[in-house]
């Protein structure tokens, strides 16, 4: 199988624009969504129903724990109020209340099975891996990851753009400006867009086989609300659908080494028919499987 990069040629990677299959599907026409923006703060736009799903559930727990902590506050403030020294100079010597300590019991258990009841099946349907429209391989190793389109044939090397041999220095050189320019990126992409990204079609189920070639990784895209550890020796599956078109950026999550900062994932999601077009051409690129010929109709 043919990869797009190797070690050996990485250096001449870096001064050459993206091959022509990424090429001719530039971000152009397509939001970028999955991004990090200055100043903000909160969760990526969740595009798939199970980061929805992430997301409701932190707002519920925000909530729960909102209404315990203001409720507590309010407690400590009136007790030190209502049995003050100068209110109360006799202090009670009871040493226990029985309505009171029921309370404490089951409340806190009525809390606890209110979170579990909603958040289990959200955790089941993380964990539950269903039927795949499109399977992909995802290993990573230091500094980068290798996608294996499994069903197709086909593979290739996704690095950083701009990102140095091992050693060097990852700066934003007028040069990096310029390479992420020419793959239809600015340079507030630096450290977020890579030189081949993963390209999946919209309303799709995509499985992710994760694992590692050297240490452990973590294949992590926030808006798609995935987060998978990539271990050697062990193959961890993932899934999501993403139900709207555009560019998204992940990172690995799990310390790595030097350069695990330079290490970044970069998903387009793109029409049915963009995905087919992109597919005939990766394959022919990457794999050397001619496309097959079609016959303009009069």
């Amino acid at each position: 199988m043919k990869h797009l990069l190797s070690l050996s040629g990485l250096m001449a990677a870096f001064s050459a624009v993206p091959a022509w299959a990424q090429e001719n599907l530039r971000i152009d026409g397509l939001e970028i969504i999955g991004e990090p923006i200055d100043g903000k703060t909160g969760f990526q736009p969740a595009v798939t129903r199970v980061a929805q799903d992430i997301h409701d559930l932190d707002y519920l727990i925000l909530v729960i724990i909102t209404l315990i902590t203001l409720f507590v506050t309010a407690l400590i403030l009136w007790v030190a109020f209502r049995y003050n020294k100068k209110r109360n100079p006799t202090a009670s010597s009871f040493t226990h209340h029985t309505p009171v300590e029921i309370a404490w019991t089951i409340v806190p258990i009525l809390v606890l099975v209110l979170i579990g009841a909603y958040s289990l099946p959200i955790l089941f349907r993380q964990q539950e891996i269903p039927q795949a429209d499109l399977t992909i391989k995802a290993t990573g190793n230091q500094w980068y990851w290798t996608y294996n389109y499994v069903d197709e044939g086909f593979g290739f090397d996704s690095y950083m753009i701009g990102a140095p041999a091992v050693g060097g220095e990852n700066r934003k050189t007028p040069e990096v400006i310029a390479q992420l320019e020419a793959a239809g990126y600015t340079e507030q992409q630096f450290l977020l867009a890579t030189d081949t990204a993963v390209v999946i079609p919209v309303g799709k189920t995509i499985v992710v086989q994760v694992t590692g070639s050297d240490v452990i990784h973590s294949w992590a895209m926030p808006a798609f609300g995935v987060k998978q550890d990539a271990v050697p020796g062990r193959l961890a599956e993932t899934w999501f659908k993403a139900e709207k078109e555009g560019v998204y950026f992940g990172q690995c999550s799990e310390l790595c080494g030097n350069a695990h900062a330079y290490m970044p994932i970069t998903v387009k999601v793109v029409s049915e028919a963009a995905y087919a077009e992109w597919l005939g051409k990766a394959k022919a690129e990457y794999a050397g499987i001619a496309q097959p010929l079609t016959v303009a109709s009069k």
